[in-house]
């Protein structure tokens, strides 16, 4: 049986858990009180902070079977309201007297036979604590301001007349968690993935119904990738965002069908790269119904930000996951331009299947990670990024991608009182030049160290080195040459990429169809 809880009590029960949605489909099988509460003895076994029960038989079932708080709410579909969510003072009467914990009303701005004002003063007067289901911040502010004690994201999606979208609403979380009150995570959270963003986004829990409680749509998404893969894929709209150069692609499977190149204009902005991308695919509208971006930088919940401006200088948590998207018109998916092509090696290359690290030593020095089947993508967006990784130098700590990169051996090269780029330090190296020898020797010196610490950290299976330095004639050599100081327990494999600068393309393209890189193998 549930007790009543304070709204301090709750909010410590509750914080940083899952709230399991026990509302079967209406009329299945499972629509019965005895399945929702077996659903509430399965998420209370299974760690579940609390429920989310539909229906007043249905909140008495789940309340005799568990000690879980349980979220209760009435649905009824009203001849002249588009209102569902607990429309009525009588239904809220009923929950409390059920034993719901905290009654939920649906509190969007439209029209109702109740105003929710009113609903949520009854749940209050009952002792009740009362949670408002809201589609946007305003509806939220309003809520609170009634006297709501919880916002729900719930109806995010849900009140216009456009369709609704498949991926959460995120921004929403992190706009309500300004608000001074507890904010739940609701509405198409299907994977652990995106409830754990959801955490990270400032949710006090996350409610999580059909991926748990409704089988039948876990059939049919099974049923819809399995019957997906089937088929041959349709090609899918692919971007490569670097400082100096943009590719756009359509890309099917491995295969790179048509490809456009321009230079990257880094005096126009997100806004303006956002206008090129749409431009660069104007020819092959109507060929394809996803799209993907590998960029240079950290890309988190869809946020792009600068890793180091002096490659691009991109705004702070600018949103080009939403706006590339609203743009095209198609879903799209955006990952680091290193860690895609880390994925694009593991699912097509080199490392196919195997656990592996993927190295770019180019102008900067990039790199991703997949173990287990998974790509890993950091709570930062930082996995993989071995350039960024301090050495310890006469002068303090320095980024390894400032001494072992293209722009550290330029870097060096000035610094020894030579003009030029890396080219022309490899051309001086190939002729025999003593001061080039060292310049390369140096910076494969230090590169060496980073990659051994990262099999010792990792122990892939294979660390793949591309990029315009990692690939330049005698590189390779030179660093295998550099590890022979190294115990052979911690000298990794070094292998080429199999798909050369198409690799980021590639791996992001394939991405759409395995979205959190970890359809491929078991899991990390």
């Amino acid at each position: 049986m549930t007790e009543r809880l304070t709204l301090a009590d709750l909010t410590a029960r509750l914080q940083g858990g899952l709230i399991v949605s026990c509302q079967p489909v209406p009329g299945g099988p499972f629509d019965t009180v005895d399945a929702v509460a077996a659903y509430a003895r399965v998420a209370e076994a299974g760690g579940a902070v609390g429920l989310r029960v539909e229906g007043v038989r249905n909140v008495e079932g789940a309340v005799g079977a568990s000690r879980l708080p349980v979220v209760g709410l009435i649905k009824r579909d009203l001849d002249d309201s588009a209102v569902r969510i607990t429309p009525y003072d009588e239904d809220v009467e009923a929950l409390v007297r059920a034993g719901a914990t905290v009654v939920a009303v649906d509190a969007t701005d439209r029209p109702r036979p109740v105003p929710s004002a009113q609903l949520i003063a009854t749940i209050k007067r009952l002792g009740a604590i009362a949670m408002a289901d809201i589609a946007t911040q305003a509806e939220a502010r309003a809520a609170l301001a009634a006297g709501a004690d919880i916002t729900g994201t719930t109806m995010s999606g849900y009140t216009g007349p456009e369709p609704a979208p498949t991926m959460p609403d995120i921004e929403l979380i992190r706009a309500c968690s300004t608000l001074g009150a507890p904010v739940l995570a609701e509405g198409r959270y299907n994977s652990p993935h995106l409830a754990a963003a959801a955490i990270r986004a400032g949710a006090l829990a996350v409610v999580v119904g059909s991926a748990i409680t409704r089988p039948e749509h876990i059939v049919s998404w099974f049923k819809e990738a399995v019957e997906v893969a089937a088929r041959p894929s349709e090609p899918v709209l692919a971007f490569d965002i670097g400082g100096t150069k943009t590719l756009a692609a359509l890309v099917r499977g491995s295969k790179v069908l048509d490809r456009k190149l321009m230079a990257t204009r880094r005096d126009i902005g997100a806004p303006g790269w956002i206008a090129e991308l749409v431009a660069m695919a104007d020819g092959w509208r109507g060929k394809y119904a996803s799209a993907a971006a590998a960029v240079t930088g950290l890309v988190v919940d869809g946020k792009w930000s600068s890793l180091n401006p002096g490659t691009l200088v991109i705004p702070d948590n600018y949103p080009i996951t939403r706006k590339l998207s609203d743009a095209l018109g198609v879903p799209v998916e955006v990952v680091n331009d290193a860690q895609a092509a880390a994925w694009g090696e593991h699912r097509f290359g080199a490392a196919r299947g195997r656990d592996m690290a993927f190295l770019t030593v180019s102008s900067g020095i990039g790199g991703g990670l997949v173990l287990g089947g998974r790509l890993l993508r950091g709570a930062r967006g930082l996995a993989g990024s071995l350039g960024q990784s301090p050495r310890i130098t006469a002068t303090g700590p320095v980024r390894l991608e400032a001494l072992a990169s293209g722009f550290g051996v330029a870097a060096a090269s000035r610094a020894a009182g030579h003009n030029g780029d890396a080219r022309t330090v490899f051309a001086a190296a190939q002729t025999g030049e003593a001061w080039a020898e060292d310049i390369l020797g140096a910076s494969v010196t230090e590169l060496a160290a980073a990659v051994a610490g990262l099999q010792a950290v990792i122990d892939p299976d294979c660390i793949v080195i591309g990029g315009g330095v990692g690939l330049a004639e005698g590189y390779l050599q030179r660093l295998r040459h550099a590890l022979d100081s190294f115990p052979n327990v911690l000298i990794p494999n070094l292998v080429r990429p199999a798909l050369g600068v198409d690799a980021g393309i590639i791996g992001a393209a394939d991405l759409v169809a395995h979205p959190h890189g970890d359809g491929c193998g078991r899991h990390a």
